[in-house]
């Protein structure tokens, strides 16, 4: 759930507080306002500003969307019903708001564009994904630049563009003995391809399946991965790394096909308990990048062959991982002298 179906209608006591969210928008990435008819507002390049005057908005170009109070059945088939093809329709409710949205949703089809109001920032996750495809445009009251921060809380950053994608040859793989491994279950059901990307330094992360196959002796568990020691990097969904063992439910990590989609996706439980690893020495660029992994059937990293086993895995096999930028501060990717070995 990003930001780019989400306006933001600052509510401020008065102008500098209502100055102070937008601004505060604006460093946050947001892009589309809704504003009073006669409040004056100085777009920038690449925002959309709407205008509200009474029970209608005013989009660019002078389109307008009718504004309904929705507070049951009969008022909302109503409304559904008065929207032309290709129109377009914004709900504010006064009681329930999932379950109407979700009946609003099925009834339009793709009829029209369906915009619904939040009351506050915890409420947007709902409308945005009401259904699987939530509301077209969710508008959000704001009332302080605070409110921003826990709208930006709730919603996914974008993600990591222009993954540098590389196939790392193996030089060995080796016991060493018992140590705590992080398993990730998510919320979400991954597909064979997808999975984590994971490694001991943050300059390089190697691609560790998801256990959406299962073995001869466990079923399949596509919701997890398997991702390795305590200690070592995860690539979150903003970009940013964090140590396996600081993940917890809520945290959304980025999930990645090697050379293929990646998406957003929540973590919904952590498991860290002791079991055999094994080191894996991959030369990436003549540096030597290790990923410790649980010697077991099940825990699979991407190779081009397809997906392999730790227990199977040997040297001379090419495992897929992701180039990042080496020296980072608290995740954050900085400009410094490092060395990680």
């Amino acid at each position: 759930m990003t930001r780019e179906r989400v306006a933001i209608a600052p509510v401020g006591r008065d102008v500098a507080e209502r100055a102070a969210v937008v601004e505060r928008a604006r460093r946050r990435g947001f892009v589309r306002f809704v504003v009073d008819a006669d409040v004056p507002f100085d777009a920038r390049s690449g925002e959309e500003v709407v205008r509200r005057k009474d029970d209608r908005l005013e989009r660019p170009g002078g389109a307008e969307v009718p504004i309904v109070r929705v507070s049951g059945p009969e008022e909302l088939a109503a409304a559904v019903a008065r929207v032309p093809s290709a129109g377009a329709l914004a709900i504010e409710w006064t009681g329930d708001r999932v379950i109407p949205l979700e009946n609003a949703i099925a009834a339009r089809g793709r009829r029209f564009e369906l915009w619904a109001y939040a009351r506050t920032a915890s409420e947007v996750p709902g409308a945005l994904g009401a259904l699987e495809h939530g509301a077209d445009r969710v508008i959000v009251e704001v009332r302080s630049p605070p409110e921003v921060d826990a709208l930006e809380r709730v919603l996914d950053s974008p993600l990591p563009t222009g993954l540098e994608w590389t196939l790392v040859p193996v030089l060995s793989v080796r016991p060493v003995g018992v140590g705590d491994r992080v398993i990730v279950d998510t919320t979400s059901l991954l597909t064979p391809a997808e999975g984590l990307l994971v490694g001991s330094a943050a300059a390089f992360l190697y691609h560790v399946a998801s256990e959406a196959v299962g073995s001869q002796f466990s079923r399949p568990r596509p919701f997890r991965v398997n991702a390795g020691a305590a200690h070592s990097y995860v690539l979150m969904a903003d970009g940013t790394t964090r140590y396996l063992a600081e993940l917890g439910s809520g945290d959304a990590v980025l999930v990645a096909e090697p050379n293929g989609r990646a998406r957003s996706v929540r973590v919904g439980r952590i498991k860290i308990e002791r079991r055999p690893l094994v080191a894996v020495v991959g030369d990436e660029a003549g540096e030597r990048r290790t990923l410790f992994l649980q010697e077991a059937e099940t825990v699979r990293v991407s190779t081009e062959t397809g997906r392999v086993a730790t227990t199977d895995l040997e040297a001379g096999a090419r495992i897929f991982g992701v180039r990042l930028p080496p020296a980072r501060h608290l995740g954050l990717a900085i400009e410094e002298t490092i060395e990680e070995r």
